[in-house]
């Protein structure tokens, strides 16, 4: 038994997707989540520059002691997570891969859309994970950076909304997709509305969802499980002063969110 945290980081509150469905898994699992926020968004910024926060980051969560560490941000995940894994020696997984092995397992007639910030549409991240999955399958990407900003301001709902989500997913639909893959971790968060605007039966993707199954396996495969009988502790962190963690945040956990402890993260 390991009765150490598994640490999760992202650039705001979209990362939060993962530790709910991780907390779901896995609710004995002791937790440390990192938002970012002073520096959010990073889907438009240049991947090097990404890559050098990713790094700061994990460097953070790793003097924690966490035993394993989530990169709960697609743009990080594409970013840095290769690098990571050959510099540190503890299990270090992103939401890129279990997303689009989940989508080349449940397409049909093999076309699948991506909806992602404009940091990983530009990286290519998700079509050359699913061609290494499935070289048969094409894929189609579309920039959706304004969802990012809904969903950092709390709206979670409304006309406008709609509006925007229907104008991103035009395109995917008229390519003929029968997968959409939610490619950044805050749109699980509007994913009643994605699927509310879609309405023909696509079939829609969560990375949060398929990336707490990987934590679970992997905690189980190397013997790193926390008691089953242990109590589960929170931490939250970020690096912003003016943002909404806290609202946003206790909108989705609810009172899992005592505290949020703010920090400097000096690059």
């Amino acid at each position: 038994m390991d009765n150490r945290a598994i640490g999760i980081f992202d650039s705001g509150v979209g990362g939060l997707t993962v530790l709910w469905e991780i907390m779901k898994a896995i609710p004995n699992e002791s937790t440390i989540y990192f938002g970012d926020t002073k520096r959010f968004p990073y889907g438009p910024r240049d991947l090097d520059e990404v890559k050098k926060l990713v790094f700061k980051i994990t460097r953070f969560l790793y003097d924690k002691d966490v035993k394993l560490i989530v990169i709960a941000c697609n743009t990080s995940t594409a970013a840095a997570l290769d690098d990571l894994k050959r510099q540190y020696d503890i299990p270090i997984i992103g939401v890129i891969e279990p997303g689009a092995r989940t989508a080349v397992y449940n397409t049909r007639n093999k076309r699948v859309g991506v909806i992602a910030t404009e940091g990983t549409v530009k990286s290519n991240a998700y079509p050359n994970e699913i061609e290494r999955i499935n070289p048969g399958i094409k894929t189609f990407s579309v920039p959706a950076p304004l969802l990012v900003d809904f969903v950092e301001k709390g709206i979670l709902k409304g006309s406008g909304l709609d509006k925007v989500i229907k104008g991103y997913l035009k395109p995917l639909y008229d390519a003929g997709i029968d997968v959409l893959i939610l490619g950044c971790t805050h749109f699980p968060l509007i994913e009643k509305r994605i699927l509310a605007c879609s309405g023909n039966g696509i079939k829609v993707i969560s990375s949060a969802v398929e990336t707490a199954k990987d934590v679970r396996e992997i905690l189980e495969e190397r013997g790193l499980c926390a008691d089953k009988g242990k109590t589960p502790e929170r931490f939250f962190y970020e690096t912003g002063i003016k943002s909404k963690f806290f609202e946003v945040g206790n909108m989705f956990l609810g009172e899992e969110i005592k505290e949020v402890i703010k920090i400097k993260l000096d690059i």
